[in-house]
């Protein structure tokens, strides 16, 4: 089972859907949203889409899969291992986002600074402010968005009880490897392996990171 990052799609996992399906049943979704899915109508968070998530694998008949999943893909996996443990099987975390990090001062006088604008000109400061992600998304989909990135999950990590493989890439500047830290020591039963490249190093390296989960979902 795939699950992808934010603003990407299933596609992101060409090389891994080739690989695995050649020997295994494959199932690969479009979050709401993003691919080939619906737009949404409503601003949903990581819970919603964990929840959708859920029903639409009923649906679709997926039973207890081991899952892969990356940067976003990665917080509706927590959230949904976290509240059911049957539902998947071993759990491989690619880039996993999910955990929030201090801000530092800077940080926090632009958003005052973001806030303050957004009171005179609204249009300016959505254009001027936030990420490059951020201003490319229609108004459901910002409000969708700090819903999410806002969460901080380690405590849903704290209650994962199955078996979880972090792979990160050494060169990550997205979900850095200090986020990485913090995923593994709070999980119950997780380790950790480094490979080359940034945050799509599963993409960067398929050959390298396809053995490395096929030995950790089948070893």
């Amino acid at each position: 089972m795939f699950l992808h990052g934010y603003l990407s799609s299933k596609e992101a996992f060409a090389a891994q859907i080739r690989y695995f399906s050649r020997f295994f049943r494959v199932t690969a979704i479009d979050f709401l949203g993003f691919g080939n899915s619906a737009r949404l109508t409503e601003a949903f968070s990581v819970q919603d889409y964990a929840t959708w998530t859920k029903e639409t694998l009923t649906l679709l008949g997926v039973k207890k899969p081991h899952v892969i999943a990356h940067s976003f893909g990665c917080r509706v996996a927590v959230k949904m291992a976290a509240a059911e443990p049957d539902f998947f099987d071993k759990i491989l975390l690619t880039g996993a986002a999910g955990i929030c990090l201090k801000r530092g001062l800077r940080y926090h006088v632009k958003v005052k600074t973001y806030r303050f604008v957004r009171r005179f000109a609204p249009n300016y400061a959505e254009r001027k402010f936030g990420s490059a992600e951020y201003r490319t998304l229609s108004p459901v989909m910002k409000e969708s968005y700090k819903k999410i990135v806002n969460e901080d999950l380690r405590a849903y990590a704290g209650k994962i009880e199955n078996e979880v493989l972090l792979v990160q890439g050494k060169g990550d500047t997205v979900t850095t490897r200090k986020e990485a830290a913090i995923y593994l020591a709070s999980l119950k039963h997780g380790r950790l392996k480094l490979i080359d490249g940034g945050h799509f190093a599963f993409a960067e390296n398929p050959l390298t990171f396809n053995i490395i989960a096929e030995e950790f979902f089948y070893g």
